[in-house]
């Protein structure tokens, strides 16, 4: 039986797509069979994400319809092996999508995937709620290390927790360790201490996260350290112990306290 895994964040911009994406291609890499389902409706992004955004015919609303078949709809990456996508529909809204019909879909797919990844739409609305509905078996909670997105992390856990949804883990994204050491930044052991959920993967902030999106390539391509956190959290969904990095949590080494300099306050102009 496969794992059914769905990907929410508060509030957009925290990188929740590019995420699933990504930690989906590690897995497949690792040797799982892998989809994703693209629940975004209306703004669908995965297809550009794994370069399918030409292939497509039909979209998840039309199979939940029965209006095709799931090879007629599933798409394969050409680039990873054990990747498929089921994509959103663009022209559509969350509540075309019924969630006993999306239940049914999910169960139709159990049997060919190890892990079925759903990238839900950002917020509380209607799309996240859908779904919930639809029966998951872990839901990642995606933030980035602000207050902001925290506070907006905490609202949807609760309605995560109402759904009946109770294996909810953290996944912090675009954390910077200079940040983090000055003490303007959040480190991830502290967002998971504010949200009291279990933390499943720090992954810093990395320029090559923005090249790889640019050419609508996954980060696997390229040697960086984000790409290894990806791959660490792969390694705990599959079920292996991988230690966390703690970005910025550590003390700098002698030389490098000396040499470092607080940000220069910046006093706001007054115009009268």
């Amino acid at each position: 039986m496969s794992l059914c895994i769905a990907f929410a964040s508060g509030k957009g911009g925290v990188g929740k797509s590019t995420v699933t994406a990504n930690l989906a291609a590690a897995l497949a890499q690792r040797g799982s069979r892998v989809i994703i389902i693209d629940a975004d409706i209306g703004l669908r992004s995965q297809d550009a994400l794994l370069s399918l955004e030409n292939r497509i015919v039909y979209d998840l609303i039309d199979l939940a319809a029965g209006d095709c078949l799931p090879d007629q709809a599933i798409l394969s990456s050409e680039s990873v092996p054990g990747l498929y996508l089921l994509p959103a529909a663009q022209f559509s809204r969350a509540k075309k999508l019924d969630p006993r019909k999306f239940c049914r879909v999910i169960d139709d797919l159990r049997g060919s995937y190890d892990y079925i990844l759903i990238d839900c739409p950002a917020g509380i609305e209607r799309g996240l709620r859908n779904v919930l509905n639809a029966g998951t078996d872990k839901v990642f909670l995606l933030t980035t290390p602000d207050d902001i997105s925290v506070r907006s992390a905490e609202r949807t856990r609760y309605l995560i927790e109402e759904k009946g949804v109770t294996d909810i883990c953290l996944i912090v994204n675009h954390l910077n360790e200079q940040l983090i050491r000055s003490g303007e930044m959040f480190s991830a052991r502290t967002v998971s201490e504010i949200l009291d959920l279990p933390l499943w993967g720090e992954i810093p902030e990395d320029l090559s996260v923005y090249r790889s999106m640019l050419r609508h390539r996954l980060l696997l391509d390229y040697d960086c350290e984000a790409r290894n956190a990806f791959m660490r959290i792969a390694s705990r969904i599959q079920g292996k112990h991988v230690p966390f990095p703690a970005y910025g949590s550590r003390k700098k080494p002698f030389p490098r306290r000396l040499r470092f300099r607080p940000l220069k306050e910046v006093s706001p102009i007054d115009d009268h």
